[in-house]
């Protein structure tokens, strides 16, 4: 056990999420917990991960995991592991929880996107007819973005979509290239979130300034008897120079096209069974495909490794070098195992000083000039 790569999970800790402070100390070896030397709290190591409360073995919950993200059904491991399906269910609840934060505090960061395709994905759903799920991509490393469930296709769930691009993307970019669909509100959305508030000093409510080099295009494709009769490819915002120069460089011309998201749609589709064109495991709630989607979404980004992401290797050693999509973008050096994924710590933000009235007294000073 080591105290000093832990920190303090306590959300009224002034200390919480501070690494190699010197807070931490060792409370139980045997059970492995640790004690915060400033909010006089223990805490378990299995706190903020999917196993903490749990009395099945941290293996079984790690396989069980591993099969779930490869879209093995659910039944044929309540089958194998002799397990509740509720329990099973919950498990990967958990699981996904996690993810969606790992991905919130890692994937969701201020960087130079370059170019974004984002699509949406037909669920089938056992309540209602069918639901969706749109995500996103950024082509250059392969990473996925995020996604967004919702019973239906309209403005709102394209706009929260590109609201989650929009915090992996930094206002100080050369540039940024959306390649979607015909679908109409794309565009409107792109444009709606894409912009800030410019406050003058002037009373009144702020003009909101749309953020500088937005480009967009849409590939729109006909089908006449199931085929492809013709592709269409519509500048809807930005100069051609410049999109040009955003687009991706692929072997054979390296056209603008939405390979890269349908090629994750395919990924998704096999590793969840009710994105699958024709099955029988329908999804029977919103909330567990989220889960899903975050599990799934997490394994590929840092667990999997992409071959068309792969670096030529030193001489004398092996020919290929392979990374994730998570390496690509400069998120990690190495391939994470399922165990590291399931027990990394997202720390909880950073302590800020309560506000009250009057003036603070000398412990809040301490706490402040020490912590804030």
């Amino acid at each position: 056990m080591d105290s000093t790569k832990v920190f303090c999970p306590n959300e009224l800790c002034p200390a919480r999420g501070q690494i190699g402070e010197g807070n931490i100390t060792v409370h139980d070896r045997k059970k492995r917990r640790y004690r915060c030397n400033v909010c006089r709290k223990p805490f378990s190591e299995r706190k903020g991960t999917p196993f903490y409360r749990l009395r099945t073995d941290q293996k079984t919950v790690t396989q069980v995991l591993k099969l779930l993200s490869y879209g093995c059904p659910l039944q044929a491991i309540v089958f194998a592991f002799e397990l509740d399906e509720c329990t099973v269910a919950a498990w990967q609840a958990r699981a996904g929880q996690q993810c969606q934060s790992l991905q919130e505090h890692l994937v969701e960061k201020p960087r130079d996107l370059g170019e974004v395709q984002m699509d949406e994905i037909r669920v089938k759903m056992q309540a209602r007819v069918v639901g969706w799920m749109a995500m996103a991509i950024q082509v250059s490393t392969r990473l996925w973005l995020g996604g967004v469930v919702a019973p239906v296709r309209d403005s709102n769930l394209i706009g929260q979509l590109v609201a989650r691009v929009k915090g992996a993307s930094s206002a100080l970019s050369d540039g940024l290239l959306f390649v979607t669909d015909g679908l109409a509100s794309y565009p409107t959305q792109i444009k709606e979130v894409f912009r800030e508030a410019w406050r003058s000093g002037a009373k009144g409510r702020p003009n909101l300034i749309e953020w500088p080099n937005i480009h967009i295009v849409q590939v729109v494709k006909r089908y006449v008897g199931g085929r492809l009769e013709s592709i269409e490819r519509r500048v809807v915002q930005g100069s051609a120079e410049k999109i040009e120069a955003l687009r991706h460089k692929v072997a054979g011309g390296g056209v603008l096209n939405t390979a890269f998201i349908e090629r994750l749609n395919s990924t998704f589709r096999s590793h969840i069974s009710p994105l699958c064109r024709r099955t029988r495991a329908q999804a029977q709630q919103t909330a567990r495909l989220h889960c899903a989607m975050y599990l799934t979404g997490a394994v590929y980004n840092f667990c999997l490794e992409h071959t068309a992401l792969r670096m030529p290797g030193l001489i004398g050693g092996h020919k290929w070098l392979a990374r994730t999509p998570a390496m690509a973008a400069g998120l990690t050096d190495h391939c994470w195992t399922m165990e590291e994924l399931l027990n990394y710590h997202v720390p909880p933000p950073r302590w800020s000083p309560p506000k009250q009235r009057g003036r603070p007294s000398r412990a809040l000073e301490a706490l402040i000039r020490r912590w804030a």
